[in-house]
């Protein structure tokens, strides 16, 4: 593969990552398709390398820095752990450990792979996961945790997401519209357009979590779409340390919108179709 004979990726891997995620240009064209045919002396550009093994650290350091989440020196879940961009992001904001699952094999960046701080759990379906499966009796169990899945609703996994941590079980959700509305929301090239079903997908999540024991704290969206193009978001929850009665966000546009983090809880309604419009006109 050209990228890696040209030094421009250290694997094919994440070279097909790069691809599938639109950060190659050939000829100042832009292709999403590993294997596609490409001269030897065609001119290839990447993207701005990224601070993180991989783009999505980007993503998470957005919430960070929006948020007044604490990382350092705390134990940490990566569900859905991919390349490794969520799991450097918290390991360079000071993480102590971090649990990383996938489901695949093969993928987790080699140097996240060589550092002590990562216990690396790969052909591990998190959905089925249990606390018994993952910690032994010594192990410091997380309290905060990340999550970014794909080709499954977040609904689906968010049960065992919350048996596997510890309160006050603060975590950052990365949102993705496509896999959480039904097919027929779903437009060309797998694409949700509309703002109102980007916030039913975000209500539907909430829902769930609420339903669990998590609270809604704040809500952004990533500072890069997908690899079809499509906008995600950044889902930020706790774990109430006294009950309290919350209220959801709404998905119509009835309440004022609360960018950011929601102080008490319970006291805001924020408007995820507010926050959705918001999005797509930064994003363009």
């Amino acid at each position: 593969m050209l990228l890696v004979e040209r030094g421009l990726c250290p694997s094919r891997q994440q070279a097909q990552r790069l691809i599938q995620a639109g950060e190659v240009q050939v000829n100042h064209a832009v292709i999403d398709k590993p294997g596609t045919a490409v001269a030897e002396d065609a001119e290839i550009q990447v993207k701005e390398k990224s601070p993180y093994v991989s783009r999505g650290g980007e993503k998470l350091a957005k919430a960070l820095a929006e948020f007044p989440v604490t990382v350092a020196g705390r134990v940490a879940l990566d569900g859905g752990i991919s390349t490794g961009g969520f799991t450097d992001c918290l390991l360079q904001a000071g993480a102590s450990r971090v649990y990383g699952i996938d489901v695949g094999y093969g993928q987790v960046a080699w140097e996240l792979r060589q550092n002590n701080r990562v216990i690396l759990r790969e052909r591990t379906n998190l959905r089925h996961l249990s606390p018994d499966d993952l910690y032994s009796a010594t192990d410091p169990r997380p309290d905060l945790g990340v999550m970014d899945v794909s080709f499954i609703s977040l609904t689906k996994v968010l049960p065992a997401f919350w048996a596997l941590l510890v309160p006050p079980r603060e975590v950052v959700l990365l949102v993705k519209p496509q896999f959480e509305v039904g097919r027929d929301r779903i437009g060309k090239k797998g694409v949700v357009r509309d703002s109102k079903d980007h916030a039913a997908a975000l209500a539907s999540v909430l829902d769930a979590a609420m339903t669990l024991g998590w609270s809604y704290r704040g809500v952004t969206w990533s500072p890069l779409v997908g690899p079809a193009g499509n906008i995600e978001y950044l889902l930020w929850l706790d774990q109430p340390m006294t009950p309290m009665t919350t209220t959801a966000p709404s998905s119509t546009p009835d309440s004022a919108p609360v960018p950011g983090g929601l102080e008490g809880h319970a006291s805001l309604d924020p408007d995820f179709l507010q926050i959705a419009l918001q999005a797509r006109k930064a994003l363009g």
